[in-house]
């Protein structure tokens, strides 16, 4: 039986997209490598990641690739002029810091300044948002010692008042034991008590 061939789509979840995306790009960059090895083959490989994220692969030179790929384009404006994708995918590379050997000092220079304007504004946004996460917890730490300082005060509300109750049935019942001496009235002791009698003398 023949395996049934599976329809190639699009990965909807994203994980396994990157993963998949991870896995044949490896994939791809070896099979390229093989071919300039085996077949002496200037190849250049370029490719974009859903996220715009460059990965490239050269046997030689990219620019050099490049320029070979310009002179053999049709047309003379490709010829005097590279393609805008190109030029952008060039200066990526350069920004990444490869290929920079057929630079000229202009050109260095130039490249120089760019990254530092770059790197002004990336310092920038990361101080930004530095100084936006300590806000943050500045606010979590004060909302933590308000609410600590709240349940401190409750407990000694809580603890006054369960005091406060004791005292006060304390109070209650030793007014009790007074007002029951005092109703109360005192036990007659019949065996103490001394009876004196008044009466004439009899007469004989």
């Amino acid at each position: 039986m023949t395996r049934a061939k599976i329809k190639i789509k699009k990965i909807d979840n994203i994980t396994a997209r990157q993963v998949t995306f991870s896995k044949r790009r490896r994939g791809l960059f070896k099979k390229a490598e093989e071919l300039s090895v085996l077949c002496d083959a200037d190849v250049g490989l370029i490719v974009f990641s859903s996220t715009g994220k460059l990965f490239d692969y050269s046997s030689s030179s990219m620019n050099d690739i490049i320029t070979k790929y310009n002179t053999h384009s049709p047309g003379m404006d490709k010829l005097d002029r590279p393609s805008l994708e190109l030029q952008v995918v060039q200066k990526n590379i350069w920004m990444k810091g490869d290929d920079l050997q057929g630079l000229s000092l202009n050109e260095l220079q130039q490249l120089e300044k760019k990254l530092e304007s770059g790197l002004d504004r990336v310092l920038e946004i990361k101080e930004k948002q530095m100084m936006g996460q300590i806000s943050e917890l500045q606010k979590k730490v004060a909302e933590t010692e308000m609410e600590a300082m709240l349940r401190k005060a409750t407990m000694r509300f809580l603890m006054d008042s369960n005091m406060g109750m004791q005292e006060e049935g304390v109070s209650l019942e030793s007014t009790n034991n007074v007002s029951s001496c005092i109703s109360d009235p005192p036990v007659e002791d019949d065996s103490s008590d001394t009876s004196l009698k008044l009466g004439l003398p009899f007469s004989d």
